[in-house]
Formats: structure tokens, C-alpha cells, sequence
């Protein structure tokens, strides 16, 4: 049997994988304002727990991704997701924040492969051409995941148990890594994947991704290469502003607009779901540039990182605004704008780097940026009880336009990406754009 467009079936769960990877660790956020009553956590307590996550996701990035390179998409993924559904599940039988800061840590361990294994994955998939299309539908998993906390988290307080939520996504986490195990393979050995759309996907893809042989450097190879650096300083600037929209946007309403907790139910999850807009509008971007534009497809990932840059400015004018909703509405802004921008950083990365080094790469850069964000945060923490939100918000949009200029300048176009496209008889032919 061979079931037709099964590479949207295997980004779709990929996509799964990362909607729960991602509500496990914005079930803390969600679950913070009671929680830190129960327990007797401070915000500035709340911030060292937030950055011990933080520390450990950065810190691990690179070495899940060279995990994955080493071992395989099939069982590194499927490996890591165990891993951080038991950590998410152990968070709730902590005792205060040093103990919540220790599970928080170990979920930041098995989560670091999350985005690395998606980038992967989708390397192996997808032809050059549509690359930028899955990346943008598998990154809706971390905006679902962030949209369907709060809802979740609300119904165990509801129950009078915030614990109930950590545990649930823990069981999800456990199912999913069984049907990862059961229906993943690589499209060279997967049985229900027809010989005309096995070969639309592996024409379709560059030399360094469709050899199994391609060359694989160093970690000092790369960290010292124009490539990494192209990718990594995008990424210490631009992921601050996605971990404070994780961490802080529930608390910022009950602090900041005095929104009760019915009320954050209702209006915390609408900036994730902008951002899954802007997840597959990104990911659609590329190739509308590509063809109107009259641009090369790696020229239009640096205008879709532009165009989610520009959109930034919207939080950034969360201080103008009296109305609480109007202030959700630019956070809306602000959840589509980064992960339009975020998703096109992940098709530079894999335009870049080959098959042996994609989820290194993604991982090197994905350190970079979470050390950016465990900083960042770290002085957000002190500093939005003396200055507010209003100006972190500013400084969070002025990062983004930053790295959009540097996009713009260190990421050099890789060379000619091949572009399968059907004869008249059915076949898959390459060729090159």
C-alpha cells in the first residue's frame, strides 16, 4: 500500500511532537501565578527558574543535534521526547523553586532536540523548494503548544490541582514518542512512500542533503565559519523575544493590564495563535518571492526574516496603548512577527548546512539563542519591577531589526538549490534555481 503526500504526513507528526514539547514548558507559565502562591516563589525566583530552563535547553542544543546527526532522526527524537515527558511530569511534585528550578532544568535538557529533530526531518522530506512550506507547518507545533496551555492549565486550577496539567502533558509526551518509533522512517526505507514522490523529494534536494556520505564538520570547524555566525548572532538576538512571550505574557496581564484569571484564559492563547499564522504565511513567503519577486529561493528566506523584523515594531507600541485588549492585539503582532521571521532563519540554516550537520547547526544556533534569552530574561526579571514592560518590549523589537541586517549580510547564498519539477510522463526532474 503507498499512501500519497506522505511527507505532509510525516511533518504533520513532527508538528504533534512539537505542540507537545512546546505546552510542556509553557504549562509553567500559565500555571505561574498560582503556583508561586502555593510554593512561596518570588518573581525574581520565578525568573531562576525560568533561566535554569533556559540554561540547560541552550547548553544541550548542540549536543541533541549532534545526537541526532549521530544516531538518526528515528531514535534521537524519539529518545529525547521520553526524556522531557517524564521531566514535565516530575515538575509537579516540586516543593518549591529550587526543586521546580531542578525539573524545570532536566526538561531543558530533553527538550533541546525538539527544533533540531524538525529541521532534520524536514531536510530529509522535503525538496529545496518546499523546505521553507514544512519548516513553517512543523513550527506551528511550538504556537500550538504555547495556545493550548493556558486553556489546559486553567482546567486543572479550575480542579484545584495545577499539578494535574504537568502531568497530562507528561502522558502525552509517552504516547507520542511510541507512534514516532512506529511510523518514521527516512523516505529511502519507508515502505508506504511511492516511487514517483520518493523520487520529487530526493531530486529535489541539494547533494549535501540527499548523500548519505555528504561531509560533516567539526563543532570548531563550524563555530568558527561565516555560516554559523550568519545564523547564530540572528538567533541570540531574535529568541528573546519568543521566550518572553512564553514566560511572561500571562503574568503580564494579571500584573500589568489586571486581567483576572477567566480573563487570561480567554486572551493569552490569541498571540500563539497569530504566531501559527505567521508560521505558515512565512513558510508560504518564500516561494511566493521566489517566483514574483524574480529572486533565488535563499534570497527570499532573507526577505521573509525582513518582513517578520518590520512587524516587530507592533509590541513595541504595547506602552502607547490604554486598552488591555488593544495590548493583546500587538502581542498578536508581535507572536506572528516572530515566528514568520524564526521559521525562515530555520530554512537559512538548512539551506546552509548539509545533511550530516543540519541538526548540529540548528542546535549550535538554537544554544546561542537560548543563552541570549536565559540573559535577557535574567535582567528582565529585575528590571520590569523598576521600568515596567513597556520599554523590554521596545528593546525586544530593536533586537529583531538588528538581526535582520545581519541576515542580511552574513547569510551568502550556498549556491544553486535544485527544483524537481513533473514532465509531461509523470516524472520527477531536477533543476536548478
Amino acid at each position: 500500500m503507498r499512501v500519497k503526500g506522505i511527507r505532509w504526513w510525516m511533518v504533520s507528526l513532527v508538528a504533534a511532537g512539537l505542540i507537545i514539547n512546546y505546552l510542556a514548558r509553557n504549562t509553567l507559565s500559565v500555571a505561574a501565578p498560582t503556583l508561586m502562591k502555593d510554593l512561596n516563589i518570588t518573581t525574581e525566583q520565578y525568573s531562576h527558574v525560568v533561566v535554569a530552563w533556559q540554561l540547560c535547553y541552550a547548553f544541550m542544543q548542540p549536543v541533541a543535534g549532534f545526537v541526532l546527526d549521530t544516531v538518526g532522526t528515528k531514535i534521537g527524537f524519539a529518545a529525547f521526547a521520553l526524556a522531557w515527558s517524564l521531566a514535565c511530569a516530575a515538575a509537579a511534585w516540586a516543593t518549591g523553586w529550587r526543586s521546580l528550578a531542578f525539573f524545570r532544568g532536566l526538561l531543558g535538557l530533553a527538550e533541546a532536540a525538539g527544533i533540531p529533530a524538525g529541521v532534520k526531518a524536514t531536510s530529509e522530506w522535503f525538496p529545496a523548494k518546499e523546505r521553507s512550506v514544512a519548516i513553517g507547518w512543523f513550527n506551528i507545533g511550538s504556537s500550538i503548544g504555547a495556545l493550548l496551555a493556558p486553556p489546559l492549565v486553567v482546567w486543572a486550577l479550575l480542579r484545584g490541582q495545577w499539578q494535574l496539567a504537568f502531568v497530562i502533558v507528561g502522558v502525552a509526551g509517552i504516547v507520542w514518542s511510541v507512534l514516532w518509533m512506529v511510523l518514521y522512517k527516512h523516505p529511502r526505507k519507508q515502505k508506504l512512500l511511492g516511487e514517483q514522490e520518493r523520487e520529487y523529494i530526493l531530486s529535489g534536494q541539494e547533494a549535501k542533503h540527499s548523500d548519505a556520505g555528504a561531509p560533516k564538520r567539526s563543532w570548531r570547524a563550524m563555530l568558527v565559519s561565516r555560516d554559523f555566525w550568519a545564523i547564530g548572532i540572528p538567533r541570540i538576538l531574535s529568541e528573546p523575544a519568543w521566550q518572553t512571550f512564553n514566560a511572561w505574557i500571562p503574568l503580564y496581564m494579571m500584573t500589568e493590564r489586571h486581567m483576572n484569571l477567566k480573563e487570561v484564559a480567554l486572551f493569552a492563547w490569541m498571540p500563539f495563535l497569530a504566531a501559527d499564522i505567521g508560521c505558515v504565511l512565512g513558510g508560504y513567503l518564500s516561494p511566493l518571492f521566489h517566483k514574483y519577486a524574480k529572486v533565488s529561493l535563499f534570497t527570499s528566506r532573507k526577505m521573509v526574516f525582513v518582513v517578520g523584523a518590520l512587524f516587530m515594531i507592533g509590541p513595541a507600541c504595547v506602552g502607547l496603548v490604554a486598552s488591555p485588549y488593544m495590548a493583546v492585539a500587538l502581542l498578536c503582532v508581535g507572536g506572528f512577527a516572530h515566528q514568520t521571521l524564526s521559521g525562515a532563519l530555520y530554512a537559512i540554516t538548512s539551506d546552509m548546512f548539509g545533511k550530516n550537520e543540519v541538526a548540529t547547526a540548528t542546535g549550535m544556533g538554537g544554544m546561542a539563542g537560548y543563552l541570549g534569552a536565559a540573559a535577557f530574561t535574567a535582567l528582565f526579571g529585575v528590571l520590569v519591577t523598576q521600568i515596567g514592560y513597556s520599554p523590554l518590549f521596545v528593546v525586544l523589537a530593536v533586537f529583531d531589526l538588528i538581526a535582520a541586517a545581519v541576515v542580511c549580510l552574513l547569510a551568502k547564498n550556498p549556491g544553486k538549490m535544485p527544483e524537481p519539477t513533473w514532465t509531461a510522463t509523470g516524472t520527477a526532474a531536477a533543476g536548478a534555481k
